[in-house]
């Protein structure tokens, strides 16, 4: 049976960190209980609100759910420490917020279990998916960003930043070689940069994406941040290049 492990990464999310969680287990039991041994990792990127209680208590109650303190912030160095400690075949993650509706979770998986990708990445930018709820502020600002990649790394998908991806583990330690390594937001998009270059089956997945009015996500902060990791990224990937060509 295929072992999947799925991160939410978590800052500060006392009120709704609970009843998230269950649901998430709720739907994680009835789906897949037969099919897949899938595990659900918190991890807790230095919350200092009663998060690392509720996920303990969490974790202690259901088998299924592990609670990872992290101790610094960074969404990237969330998912680098869950993991850079699994065991399992593919690993994920998604946000708390279920911003992405859940129903596409087997959707995601089955390719990678098949063997038909290397990763998948929620879309809301592609053909047949659906946003409800986002300002046009954001709306412009994520295609701009798209655009951006894609003018800067000539990368094929569609939405860099959809908090809902997915990828066989096998690939990680290559990915982060190629320089997938940011502790921040920007580490999604590393993932799909590094995975195109090095020529890994990337698939674009459209999803039903509902805008969370109380994201944390500061748009001024993260473009200075996306701006500095995109510069790093590609001289790294240069000198990579480089290297590969005169060895």
């Amino acid at each position: 049976m295929f072992r999947i492990d799925i991160t939410i990464p978590i800052l500060d999310e006392e009120g709704t960190l609970e009843p998230q969680v269950r649901k998430i287990v709720g739907y994680l039991q009835s789906t897949f209980s037969d099919i897949y041994d899938v595990r659900l990792k918190i991890a807790d990127n230095g919350s200092r609100d009663r998060s690392p209680q509720i996920g303990a208590a969490l974790a202690e109650e259901c088998p299924m759910v592990e609670y990872l303190r992290v101790g610094e912030r960074g969404v990237g160095r969330a998912l680098k420490y869950s993991w850079g400690r699994s065991d399992a075949e593919i690993v994920g993650y998604m946000d708390l917020d279920l911003a992405t509706d859940l129903r596409h979770l087997p959707a995601a998986l089955a390719p990678l279990v098949a063997d038909e990708a290397d990763v998948v990445t929620g879309t809301r930018l592609g053909k047949g998916s659906k946003v409800i709820g986002r300002s046009l502020v954001r709306e412009v600002t994520s295609r701009a960003f798209n655009q951006m990649l894609r003018a800067y790394f000539g990368t094929k998908f569609t939405d860099g930043m959809c908090g809902f991806k997915f990828l066989r583990r096998e690939h990680l330690a290559r990915l982060i070689e190629l320089g997938a390594v940011s502790d921040g937001w920007f580490f999604a998009t590393e993932l799909l940069i590094c995975a195109e270059y090095d020529g890994l089956r990337v698939v674009d997945l459209p999803v039903e994406w509902t805008d969370d009015a109380n994201s944390k996500a500061k748009i001024g902060k993260l473009s200075i941040e996306y701006m500095a990791a995109m510069r790093r990224l590609k001289r790294h990937l240069q000198t990579m290049s480089y290297a590969a060509q005169s060895g």
